[in-house]
């Protein structure tokens, strides 16, 4: 009786393990939807699967910081000329200062060549892109659906260069650019994700 006792628990214990083998509770077995050993060709959020973006989006929380205007100056200097900020533009190729009180800006800069770049000390950011989506939706913010401010938590900026523009939206400054055109539908790889206002995204693809 115990040697039967003992081939009978020898079969379940080889039945079990065959079961397990075959990916009998699904959770090795790709064919039965279980774990698959990873990301591998699979598309990830915000890119492709060949690295050339993000794999999952930072969002707003992400973007840097600088606490100061002399704060914001420096990291843009570090991938466009802004290593002198004047409170006032001192030249007509300077962009006007457009974003007021209501956009929940405290201190505005000029730098750059002529002043070409401008930076806002921001209070509230949602509060500064629900009024910029109202400026976009009233129709005052032109009809190139590819631009918008460059925003940091606490700051925007933006500049009448191209190339300012291109490289402040480099991989490595961290900074995205807020988009709350309605038909904007950037390339694939590019990253658009929710910004702090419904209808608002933010990007770092940009066309002038």
């Amino acid at each position: 009786m115990r040697i039967k006792s003992m081939i009978t628990t020898v079969t379940a214990v080889t039945a079990l393990l065959t079961l397990t083998a075959c990916g009998g509770d699904g959770s090795e077995n790709p064919a039965l939807g279980g774990i698959s050993g990873g990301n591998e060709g699979v598309p990830q959020k915000n890119g492709g699967v060949d690295g050339s973006a993000p794999k999952s989006g930072t969002g707003f929380k992400g973007l840097p910081k600088a606490g100061s205007m002399a704060g914001a100056a420096r990291l843009i200097n570090g991938f466009t000329k802004c290593d002198q900020v004047s409170p006032e533009k001192n030249s007509s190729e300077a962009p006007d200062a457009k974003y007021g009180a209501t956009f929940s800006v405290t201190e505005r800069g000029y730098c750059g060549r002529r002043n070409a770049t401008s930076i806002f000390m921001i209070k509230d950011a949602k509060a500064f892109q629900t009024a910029y989506k109202a400026e976009v939706d009233k129709g005052e913010e032109g009809k190139n659906v590819n631009s918008g401010p460059i925003i940091g938590q606490d700051f925007a900026t933006g500049s009448e260069s191209e190339e300012a523009m291109s490289a402040l939206l480099s991989p490595q400054s961290g900074l995205l650019m807020l988009n709350c055109h309605a038909g904007f539908n950037p390339p694939s790889g590019y990253r658009k994700e929710p910004a702090l206002v419904k209808g608002c995204v933010l990007t770092d693809y940009y066309k002038d």
